[in-house]
């Protein structure tokens, strides 16, 4: 079900024509009481320095699968935010709904759909009070590093980018071609649209959530 969410005031006739958000209907209702997330099973070794966690902002590179045992507790309430109609972004956002089918998390999704609603889209992910907003898109990654430090209590997961400066409330997940920084920064490593296939997108938000659900954030999780 796709429906509009409407806020109050002089953003309402702002926002109402480009952000849809999906995931509306009354099986969707996140008003009630819920509980904070926790995660369910353990990482596995070589996920991070066992002898401390990793310093703000560092990069690091788990051993392959050392993720495949967390998931979140039931309830898990995300947000999935995004913006681009590339074939890059639609892999991410399949693997981000595929993810939250399997693991049965509540998953409501932001879609901004012109670049002056990008801001607002934020906003509106933020105004629904998800344990976690994952976004997917390369248009999203400037927008958020604007809005990011002002909301240090919502956590966010980037996945297949990142952005230059996180603060200690966003963690991303991304590999060789997929490193967008942001058009100030561009690509670290070389922008590469092959490298973007679904076993590699469903791989960064499943250890880019373990990280998050972990503690382990503020960092990049680089992928193999």
């Amino acid at each position: 079900m796709r429906c509009r969410l409407l806020p109050a005031g002089a953003l309402a006739a702002a926002v109402a024509a480009a952000v849809l958000v999906s995931g509306c209907g009354s099986g969707d209702d996140w008003s009630g009481a819920h509980a904070k997330p926790t995660a369910v099973g353990t990482l596995g070794p070589g996920f991070s320095d066992p002898a401390g966690s990793p310093a703000p902002e560092a990069t690091i590179t788990p051993r392959p699968g050392s993720w495949d045992g967390v998931r979140p507790s039931e309830g898990y309430r995300v947000v999935l935010l995004t913006a681009g109609k590339d074939p890059q972004t639609r892999t991410l956002v399949n693997a981000v709904t595929d993810w939250a089918k399997e693991t049965h998390a509540s998953l409501k999704t932001v879609t901004a759909t012109a670049p002056d609603q990008f801001v607002p889209g934020i906003s509106q992910a933020i105004a629904l009070a998800p344990d976690l907003i994952i976004s997917a898109g390369n248009d999203l990654v400037d927008p958020l590093a604007l809005v990011t430090p002002s909301h240090l209590g919502q956590k966010f997961l980037v996945v297949g980018a990142e952005l230059g400066e996180p603060t200690a409330n966003v963690t991303a997940a991304d590999w060789t071609g997929a490193s967008f920084r942001g058009e100030g920064l561009g690509m670290s490593s070389g922008y590469d649209p092959a490298t973007f296939t679904p076993e590699r997108a469903g791989r960064a938000v499943r250890a880019g959530v373990a990280a998050v659900l972990n503690g382990l954030t503020g960092i990049v999780i680089w992928l193999d």
